[in-house]
């Protein structure tokens, strides 16, 4: 998952204690590594555009007894349990025609109990999952022009046996003149048309591949083959938008994401799907958005993709970081984050790898392949070592223990740098980027993190189903690269409270942190890109709104934080002149010599107070500097391979 890609999602969490778990585990049969002695059939219509509802009829093979259906709640790629069983309604389950009881286990809400009566050997569901209408609780994924279709909220399955063990066949019915993408085949291994009323009916293959294949449907599509006709294991990228003018793209563009595949081949080795799509929309009425599958991904970017080419940075580097997520996080996978199914709770401990060295892979290919220049790369690793420089979460809490975030209830950070923010994505980016560079200068440019990528990655080439890995591994194959003290090195940047930011191993690169008075492109193009905030995180503490001066953040222990300003407040004035961004970019620049205090109108509520700010720093944007006398390493790795 991307982690400026993500809509929080709020959810309950299913176990309340050991006495609950152990009371679930008496009611729930554990999943056991044998076949489901059936199938499970799973029929979608998503043509009710009015009401943005998807209308299920299931039908499984059963047994006579009890039966327990599990709706899935800890779901791969979000690793917590944020599968939202209040999307499901209108539950009703019928034998032979007849209407049979369920009721709801009174410890795990997901999961559903049934009697099967003696002589039935199927049971028929029918329920709704009502999507979102408006995007202020979950993300938006049906509209008048898009529909996004993640089977996980669109199925009960048997509780008692492995996902992997237990086969579906699914069809969906689109729209009329709809087209779609996923990475599910018909049995020929084709991409599946529509029958003669409009179903879409893919072969029948298990719940966690179908789990893992989700599908993207619009009225404006085009697909772009990144490679030959006839390639083995081939990858495209399908395009979907609100209009038919965002699908426009030049040959450089699509060159780009070419080489962005050539890059991945040459970093990772052997490719571990069969095929790979990737999925991507721009909308206004989906949010951003990227989610990682084996063979495919969610990659969800705002219209205009294509546009200010030069300078939409994190969209650039999405596709990167979820295309490197096949090797690292679905074939290659965390012990702990492997699960026997949706309702096993996971383990995050190797987030920092999973996520954080995904990260770090993703600002790799998408510099190597050209989808960012070298600018904006520096430009991102300023922005990444600053938060890491200005990081106040690291007095209190270690990154080892940022990988909890998933798993707790997901909801917005009101004092983000305090309490932590995924922060096992971008400092770990960082830790991966100082052994990257540790490599290298030991070892003279010979070898580097590449080494490591290819002897993690790139085993078993065949090999589809996940291989996973613990803390030794990842150590063991470091020290194939270079002999060193790598459990220690990781220990004490993942374990440490209270010690000294990430951002000087940016240094061994030739690069260090620095400042400036004026926004690099990257900051400006955000702003052009429609982000809803302005920054003066680095200079008197504090995140605004353009539109009407609602304060998002305050950093802590910032000058804003000391002359008491919290998020959501509003500012009304800047020295007594109505609020705008460069009213307040002019106050803090007067005050560099201190001759007049920031004044700022502030509205709380219905109650107005004056704030004065003595800050005297002026303005402050993070950019990288030149270390004089020292090897461009960070040049070196954005270097394409050959």
């Amino acid at each position: 998952m991307h982690p400026r890609a993500r809509l929080a999602r709020v959810a309950l969490l299913a176990c309340c204690g050991a006495l609950a778990a152990a009371s679930a585990q008496a009611d729930i049969p554990a999943p056991q590594d044998v076949p489901y002695p059936g199938t499970v059939r799973v029929a979608v219509d998503a043509t009710d555009l009015d009401h943005r509802l998807l209308r299920i009829h299931e039908s499984l093979d059963v047994a006579p007894g009890p039966l327990t259906l599990l709706f899935p709640t800890w779901l791969p790629g979000d690793h917590g349990p944020l599968g939202r069983v209040t999307r499901l309604s209108g539950l009703t389950i019928r034998a032979n025609g007849q209407r049979l009881a369920w009721r709801r286990d009174p410890v795990d809400l997901s999961a559903f109990h049934v009697d099967v009566p003696a002589g039935v050997q199927r049971l028929e569901l029918d329920f709704e999952h009502l999507n979102p209408l408006d995007g202020a609780s979950d993300a938006v994924t049906m509209s008048r022009t898009l529909i996004r279709v993640q089977w996980e909220g669109d199925l009960l399955y048997p509780a008692g046996y492995w996902s992997s063990r237990i086969p579906v066949e699914a069809s969906l019915k689109l729209p009329a003149g709809w087209q779609s993408a996923t990475a599910l085949r018909d049995a020929a291994d084709r991409v599946v048309a529509p029958d003669a009323q409009g179903w879409l009916r893919y072969a029948s293959t298990s719940l966690e591949t179908l789990v893992d294949s989700p599908v993207i449907a619009g009225q404006h599509y085009k697909r772009v083959a990144l490679e030959p006709a006839g390639a083995a294991r081939p990858v495209a990228l399908h395009l979907f938008a609100d209009t038919p003018s965002s699908l426009a793209a030049t040959q450089p563009q699509l060159e780009a994401h070419r080489r962005l595949v050539q890059q991945a081949d040459k970093l990772f080795g052997p490719r571990h799907f069969r095929h790979y799509d990737f999925l991507l929309w721009q909308s206004d009425d989906f949010g951003p958005d990227g989610l990682e599958h084996h063979e495919s991904s969610e990659n969800g970017v705002p219209p205009g993709y294509f546009d200010d080419w030069d300078k939409r940075l994190d969209e650039r580097q999405l596709l990167p970081h979820e295309y490197a997520h096949s090797w690292n996080g679905k074939f290659r996978r965390p012990a702990d984050l492997w699960t026997r199914n949706y309702n096993d709770p996971m383990g995050n401990s190797l987030l920092w790898v999973y996520e954080g060295q995904t990260e770090y892979w993703g600002q790799v290919l998408a510099a190597r392949s050209g989808l960012v220049d070298e600018a904006l790369t520096h430009d991102h690793w300023a922005e990444i070592a600053a938060w890491s420089e200005f990081h106040h979460r690291r007095a209190w809490r270690s990154l080892q223990d940022t990988v909890a975030e998933p798993a707790l209830i997901d909801t917005d950070r009101d004092w983000p740098d305090w309490q932590g923010r995924q922060d096992y994505y971008t400092d770990a980016a960082l830790v991966w980027l100082e052994a990257d560079m540790l490599i290298r200068e030991r070892t003279q440019g010979r070898r580097s993190l590449d080494d490591f990528a290819r002897r993690f990655f790139g085993i078993d080439g065949n090999r589809m189903a996940p291989l996973t890995y613990r803390f030794e591994d990842v150590v063991a194959t470091l020290d194939s690269v270079l002999p060193y003290d790598w459990a220690g090195f990781l220990r004490q940047r993942l374990d440490a409270v209270g010690g000294p930011s990430l951002a000087p191993a940016l240094e061994r690169s030739g690069w260090r942190l620095a400042w400036s008075e004026t926004e690099s492109e990257t900051q400006r193009s955000k702003k052009r890109g429609g982000e809803s905030t302005h920054h003066f995180r680095y200079s008197i503490g504090l995140t605004i709104s353009p539109k009407d001066g609602t304060i998002k953040t305050v950093e802590w222990d910032s000058p804003a934080f000391a002359a008491g300003l919290a998020g959501g407040a509003h500012v009304v004035a800047v020295d007594m002149e109505e609020y705008k961004p460069e009213r307040l970019a002019q106050a803090i620049t007067a005050n560099k010599e201190g001759r007049r205090p920031i004044e700022l109108l502030v509205k709380e509520g219905e109650r107005f107070r004056l704030v004065r700010i003595d800050y005297r720093g002026g303005l402050r944007y993070p950019v990288l500097e030149r270390i004089p006398g020292t090897p461009d390493r960070l040049g070196a790795q954005m270097a394409p391979l050959k």
